[in-house]
């Protein structure tokens, strides 16, 4: 059976586009990003079609290309675009699919909706937390938010250098399983994400079926 990976972080910038770049390649699985507001010359797409090598993977067209690099409701509102929850439709495919939210669970669609109303109750959620002063606060509000939906929280991504105190007190007092963390490295491309694919298959091997 096929599953979609919904992969949300606890800011912006906190790593979800190679962290999805290493699922997708991990699982073989398809990408789509729902909404892209900027960087139309060079999206997240781009950015994880470059770094995926296996010949597996399908590359969906988001729903929404908006110009600025704003929330997405302030984009919307900017290109005279309605946004909303309904108007994005998933893609079809046969295979597994890795979804990137934009920037955090509560980033904004529309006055009434956030990136949280994209997910889809069947979804595997993993969150991708990145260290810095307010980390835990901002991690442990995002599974709590998932939580009091009733959605699955598949895991949490560790993005940057360790913080060992910082995770086991997230490990803790989230419940969540660790899938593992991606490092500081001088840079990305399709060889380091293969060797990182290799780590997390294997973690998804041991959790898939728990």
């Amino acid at each position: 059976m096929n599953t979609t990976y919904f992969i949300t972080g606890i800011s912006t910038e906190v790593g979800k586009t190679v962290a999805s770049a290493i699922l997708t390649e991990a699982l073989q699985a398809d990408y789509w990003k729902p909404v892209q507001a900027g960087e139309l010359d060079n999206t997240d797409t781009n950015k994880v079609q470059r770094l995926v090598s296996n010949s597996k993977t399908v590359f969906h067209e988001s729903a929404f290309n908006l110009t600025a690099p704003m929330s997405p409701h302030a984009a919307a509102e900017i290109d005279g675009v309605s946004l909303s929850a309904k108007k994005i439709k998933r893609p079809k495919t046969e295979n597994n699919l890795i979804v990137e939210g934009a920037g955090g669970l509560l980033v904004p669609l529309n006055a009434s909706e956030t990136i949280m109303d994209l997910i889809h109750p069947a979804d595997r959620v993993i969150v991708v937390s990145r260290h810095y002063l307010g980390s835990i606060n901002h991690t442990l509000l995002t599974v709590e938010q998932l939580k009091q939906r009733n959605f699955d929280v598949f895991g949490i991504i560790f993005s940057g250098d360790e913080h060992p105190s910082s995770e086991s007190i997230i490990a803790k007092m989230s419940g969540v399983k660790i899938l593992g963390r991606i490092s500081e490295e001088p840079y990305f491309d399709e060889n380091v994400i293969r060797e990182y694919a290799e780590l997390f298959r294997s973690k998804f091997s041991k959790t898939k079926d728990k």
